[in-house]
């Protein structure tokens, strides 16, 4: 998993509530077990047209947000099932962050089990940040997983809130099987002494 530490660029406003998961990955995209090229198919139907033209009103589909890699978004993003395929588009499209005032809880972990952080702040600064983030490629944000702020484009800072096992995960690129790995000197260690202790335990394992 990719370490996040700071995020600079473009965030794309998404004035919508209660955005689920089917919105932002169709079921008929979750064939796939990759956690790759499921960006093209991100928002599919709030993007396409049923025959595959672009909806030029979407949010992404205009210039100013190509190279989007934030997310400002209404409340409670990410509700509906818990595919993980949903955190897995945004991804892969190339978004690193959301912020939102709230989120959906599976969604929420998804989130930082693939290396993206979800941000939860007021309605009311979010309101402006979606306000700032309107101007597109003239105004971009900075976001300091570190130092925990966001730098708005005019230079002024808002605080959040980040647990601080699951910064420390994002920080160091961990996810729950980079977490197992780190400890995989002690887990054999473990397994030795148990073979040891128990040999007729391990004639019985499969091989």
């Amino acid at each position: 998993m990719d370490k996040f530490t700071t995020l600079s660029g473009v965030a794309a406003p998404l004035p919508m509530v209660n955005v689920d998961t089917d919105m932002i990955i169709p079921k008929q995209f979750l064939k796939t077990i990759k956690r790759t090229g499921l960006g093209v198919h991100l928002f599919d139907e709030l993007r396409r047209t049923p025959d595959g033209k672009e909806i030029d009103d979407f949010v992404l589909n205009q210039p100013l947000f190509h190279d989007a890699c934030i997310l400002i978004a209404g409340a409670n993003f990410g509700c509906g099932s818990s595919r993980e395929h949903a955190p897995w588009a945004l991804a892969d499209y190339g978004l690193r962050a959301i912020i939102a005032p709230s989120f959906a809880d599976i969604f929420f972990n998804n989130c930082f089990q693939n290396g993206m952080l979800p941000i939860v702040l007021p309605e009311d600064v979010i309101a402006e940040l979606m306000e700032e983030a309107s101007k597109g490629a003239n105004h971009t944000f900075t976001i300091d997983l570190p130092g925990q702020r966001i730098i708005r484009p005019g230079g002024e800072e808002i605080a959040f809130e980040v647990d601080p096992f699951r910064k420390e995960c994002l920080l160091n690129g961990l996810d729950d099987i980079g977490l197992t790995l780190k400890r995989s000197e002690k887990i054999s260690a473990f397994e030795d002494n148990q073979r040891a202790a128990q040999p007729w335990s391990a004639a019985r394992a499969p091989q």
